[in-house]
């Protein structure tokens, strides 16, 4: 069965890059008045990630073996130490969400699948950094900031930044470029309220999760959060995956401590073997379909998925 194939009581509703969705298809059956997207119709949908891997926007062939299980099981473990800060779980006596009848979850899935409640999603990627890499050290080498915030001369790649920084992004249409924007920026996308919610709750989980991982020997350089309102209570709830190493950057901390050079030193447990090796093997100006990935490299990313899924959870 195909992450995006047919599941027996749910329809297929959307994919994005690594995730696919689906609705119970009894709702859609029942209410012929729904017009446009079945998300809005739905108060639960079931997040099923793929073993699909990802970088500079494209999606990347093959696949990475376990991706999958390995992101929604480190994913519901953070959400387990984060027990007072809302997320997206649907657990349906709670929600009450018996009287709909779910169907079962295909067994094919379970491990890699999530029910949630379905939100009103924000239109921004909720980006922070503890260290000045990736994406922020080039845009740092160009301007001497990131996204507009002013940092101190002289630092150099793999640096610890000040304090933690929130660099928000405007999530694109699948297919496009994400796009780097200012606080303000967000707030006229969402609002003065929800924009400060949301840089104040990025940077608390931010702080929080850093401490976890630092008690483990791990370093959390930088990650992702995105958010929605719950469509009951307008209260805004953490979603989709969350602290993992599609979204984040891990770093092995003692080799951080010794390593001479910025490679030792960020011994990432993400995905930056592919972004390293794309990097190297894909003019993008040139080609628009990317290489395929080699054995090895997709052998190595999946080693270090494990990895910080075992140390981070077996402490």
């Amino acid at each position: 069965m195909s992450d995006n194939g047919e599941m027996p009581g749910w329809t297929h509703v959307y994919s994005g890059k690594v995730r696919d969705l689906y609705v119970p298809t009894k709702l859609l059956d029942d209410d012929d008045s729904w017009t446009g997207d079945p998300l809005r119709l739905s108060p639960v949908v079931l997040v099923v990630a793929s073993d699909r891997v990802s970088a500079y926007d494209a999606v990347l062939e093959p696949t990475i073996p376990g991706k999958g299980a390995m992101l929604t099981r480190l994913t519901h473990w953070w959400f387990d130490q984060l027990p007072d800060v809302p997320n997206h779980l649907a657990y349906p006596l709670n929600d009450r969400l018996d009287e709909l009848e779910l169907p079962a979850v295909p067994e094919a899935v379970a491990d890699r699948a999530t029910l949630c409640r379905t939100l009103d999603m924000f239109p921004i990627e909720c980006v922070v950094r503890g260290y000045l890499t990736g994406g922020g050290w080039k845009e740092y080498q160009e301007t001497g900031a990131i996204g507009g915030i002013a940092l101190p001369a002289g630092l150099s790649n793999g640096d610890q930044l000040p304090e933690p920084l929130y660099t928000p992004a405007w999530k694109a249409p699948l297919g496009e470029h994400d796009e780097n924007v200012s606080y303000e920026r967000t707030v006229e996308l969402v609002g003065e309220v929800v924009a400060s919610q949301l840089r104040e709750l990025s940077i608390e989980i931010f702080e929080r999760a850093a401490a976890i991982a630092e008690g483990r020997g791990l370093i959390l350089a930088d990650t992702k959060f995105e958010f929605g309102a719950d469509r009951a209570t307008g209260i805004v709830t953490l979603a989709d995956e969350v602290l993992t190493s599609d979204s984040s950057r891990f770093w092995d901390a003692a080799a951080y401590a010794t390593g001479s050079t910025p490679e030792q030193r960020m011994a990432s447990f993400d995905k930056q073997i592919v972004r390293d090796w794309l990097a190297a093997n894909w003019d993008q100006e040139a080609t628009e379909e990317p290489p395929t990935l080699p054995h090895e490299i997709v052998e190595q990313t999946a080693a270090r998925y494990r990895e910080l899924l075992e140390r981070m959870t077996s402490a």
